[in-house]
């Protein structure tokens, strides 16, 4: 719905419909439902009043469930709790349990918001910008100036590296995770690079394995506050010696026999990681990943 950004009159009739939907932010936390199965907090505009809430400056995200759809940024300590179920989350840690289309809602909101936060003022200039075209631009108040910032993106590798016989997969951890969490291996693109030769160089800088070829798999957004996931699959070299560098404390090839077997601990199914692993492992096992019953998880109530 880009056409109608720069509408006002339809804009402010939108938000001022009673069912228009409200998605709060609050510190880069998401409003949501906690419980069994957890769901988005989407609150329609004729509500916004009984919670304590206005809609300040919003952005508009378009239409979702065939409403009107507007992010907001809430400010103050202690923010209105609309129901004893809900909570202010981060989107990380809850994303991979909720509906598909309200984790993309959730995280388009979170994006946005946050890439406003940080456009309070030109870059070109350091004058102040005011919100325009529904909250996707950021014009500098200054005349003479005059720039226009829009919302970015920033590309980021992540690749499942397997050996040259494809019978194992090079994971890595962090030192802050728990025990027994692996993960593929990502990194930002770098200006003037090539997705490819960021896999590569990625890959070599964390890990010391050197990459013979690289395929892209598929991509993921990433709203951690503004990146795109890329994902690759790559081989390595033989001869690759690893060493972990100071991003990664350990790196290991891993079996798929260790994998089904619940060593490592893996990323939630969501994750575009999961799926670079499972598709390297489905197409070399006789059960699919998700039928391994002693595969491990991620707990993601664990830091």
């Amino acid at each position: 719905m880009a056409h109608l950004r720069k509408d006002r009159g339809w804009l402010e009739g939108a938000l001022a419909a009673a069912d228009s939907i409200i998605v709060p932010m609050w510190r880069g936390l998401n409003l949501v439902h906690v419980g069994d199965q957890p769901a988005a907090m989407l609150i329609e505009r004729r509500a916004l009043v009984a919670f304590g809430l206005e809609p300040d400056e919003p952005i508009y995200l378009g239409q979702f469930r065939s409403q009107s759809c507007f992010a907001i940024e809430i400010a103050g300590e202690a923010p209105p709790v609309p129901a004893p179920t809900t909570e202010y989350r981060d989107l990380r840690l809850l994303g991979g349990a909720l509906p598909a289309d309200e984790a993309g809602l959730l995280a388009y909101a979170r994006a946005m918001v946050l890439w406003r936060a940080r456009h309070r003022f030109c870059g070109t200039c350091g004058a102040p910008t005011l919100s325009e075209n529904a909250g996707h631009v950021m014009l500098c108040s200054r005349s003479e100036c005059g720039a226009q910032h829009f919302p970015r993106v920033d590309p980021a590798i992540i690749v499942l590296v397997s050996d040259a016989t494809d019978e194992r997969a090079l994971l890595g951890r962090q030192a802050s995770w728990p025990a027994g969490r692996y993960s593929t291996i990502a990194g930002f693109v770098e200006p003037g690079e090539s997705l490819e030769d960021a896999v590569a160089r990625e890959v070599l800088e964390e890990t010391g394995a050197i990459v013979t070829s690289v395929q892209y798999h598929s991509s993921q957004p990433w709203p951690f506050p503004s990146s795109l996931m890329v994902g690759f699959e790559a081989r390595a070299a033989d001869a690759a010696a690893l060493r972990a560098d100071d991003e990664l404390e350990d790196v290991r090839w891993f079996t798929r026999a260790e994998i089904a077997s619940g060593r490592p601990a893996l990323p939630t199914p969501t994750s575009i990681s999961y799926r670079l692993i499972e598709d390297w492992y489905d197409r070399g096992a006789t059960r699919r990943l998700r039928e391994e019953p002693a595969a491990r998880l991620w707990d993601l109530r664990r830091r």
